[in-house]
């Protein structure tokens, strides 16, 4: 398959993993110019394909982000015949990515052992729910279960102690994860530039989530108790909180360097008394009566606008950020400037980029997801397959 010169070229990545966080490790990796080939079942192929915000609707937003550039090569691998053509493919590879449960990858004769067995410079990326070792490793689980539920996360953002646990949405948890995947893949690709020997690279949602949460596991682990956040009103610094204006609009503040900026800050919010009234005049009075501080900023937030406070902020230095909605992604320009939103190959949509960028290197124009098996005849040809071989893989329902 021809490809535009990048970082990834020549590098071939075979994606036998389902739904997000694995095949988001190797669309990173096609971002950057890698062969990624998708291996799904014939038929409906993944279950991510049938899954979007909108029910009833035929729609592949989904499967849009996470299977972009990709090939797919739709494979039945509960068939001989398909755990030979995966072989030969795993021969020629360099990184193999999957997230099936540990018994089934046994079943189909795709473990570790056997498949480094077949190439000894494979990166063989394995991820799971739960780990590898302990008396959960077989476990399934996806990001809401194992990644917030089970870290602490999910309880420890709700609104208020003895309000219910707050629900995630799809992937908020897989993707960071998918990060760390790459992450792990990346570091033994540059072992075996060392060594010339592929490895072993294994993490999960579970280790991924403490991952994030590790400020307050953390301090749990030096045996200090860690509590629920207090709600608004009773936030331990006034100067950092969420305030709303007047057309509803909330913004939360973090202005922390209070020597350098405070003065500026009350004078720009037309308060220049306030920095010596003896409630405020010092950190120690701010936080003595931060409720009296937060009630007086919520009365002058609530005179403007969130377009006129942004103005004023960004004015002082203020650090900020608007609670931005889904809707106003269409239009923030700052998004496409930086290069997290990039446009689909064909110029008529947009979509979520590789987090990160490298000085001097161009990730792909992304290329929308294939259909389920639309490239078999191509790949299993670069395999060594003849035209008869694939004829009868065909006939036999080993592939689409």
């Amino acid at each position: 398959m021809e490809m535009a010169e990048s970082l990834f070229s020549g590098l071939k990545v075979i994606d036998c993993a389902s739904w997000i966080a694995g095949p988001a490790a190797a669309t990173i990796m096609s971002d950057f110019g890698a062969d990624v080939i998708k291996i799904e079942p014939p038929g409906v192929g993944d279950p991510w394909r049938a899954r979007g915000p909108i029910p009833g609707r035929d729609t592949d937003y989904y499967w849009q982000l996470t299977a972009r550039n990709k090939r797919s090569l739709a494979i039945d691998l509960k068939h001989p015949d398909g755990i030979a053509a995966l072989h030969r493919l795993v021969a020629s590879a360099d990184v193999f990515v999957t997230n099936f449960p540990l018994p089934v990858r046994d079943k189909l004769k795709l473990s570790a052992d056997e498949l480094m067995a077949l190439n000894p410079r494979l990166i063989y990326a394995s991820f799971t729910a739960y780990g590898e070792e302990g008396a959960e490793a077989a476990k399934t689980g996806f990001d809401s279960t194992a990644y917030w539920a089970r870290t602490g996360l999910m309880d420890q953002v709700r609104a208020e102690a003895d309000t219910p646990p707050a629900r995630s949405m799809p992937g908020m948890g897989d993707h960071p994860s998918a990060t760390g995947m790459y992450a792990a893949i990346v570091t033994a690709l540059y072992q075996r530039e060392k060594t010339g020997r592929g490895g072993l690279v294994k993490t999960s949602l579970l280790q991924n989530g403490l991952w994030a949460n590790a400020c307050a596991v953390q301090t749990r682990l030096f045996n200090e108790h860690v509590g629920h956040r207090p709600v608004r009103e009773d936030a331990p610094n006034a100067l950092a909180n969420h305030y709303q204006t007047r057309d509803k609009r909330w913004f939360i503040m973090a202005l922390y360097n209070e020597q350098r900026q405070l003065r500026g800050f009350f004078s720009a919010i037309g308060r220049e008394d306030l920095p010596d009234d003896p409630r405020f005049s010092t950190p120690a009075a701010r936080t003595k009566n931060v409720k009296q501080l937060g009630r007086i900023l919520d009365a002058e937030f609530a005179k403007r606008d969130l377009a006129a406070w942004r103005t004023i902020l960004d004015g002082v230095g203020v650090t900020f950020g608007i609670v931005g909605t889904v809707d106003e992604v269409l239009d923030d320009q700052q998004m496409r400037d930086c290069g997290a939103l990039v446009p689909f190959e064909d110029g008529k949509n947009l979509t979520v980029s590789a987090p990160f960028h490298i000085d001097g290197i161009e990730k792909i124009a992304p290329r929308r997801a294939p259909t389920v098996g639309q490239h078999n005849e191509a790949v299993l040809r670069e395999a060594g397959y003849s035209a008869d071989d694939v004829a009868r893989l065909r006939s036999l329902g080993v592939v689409a």
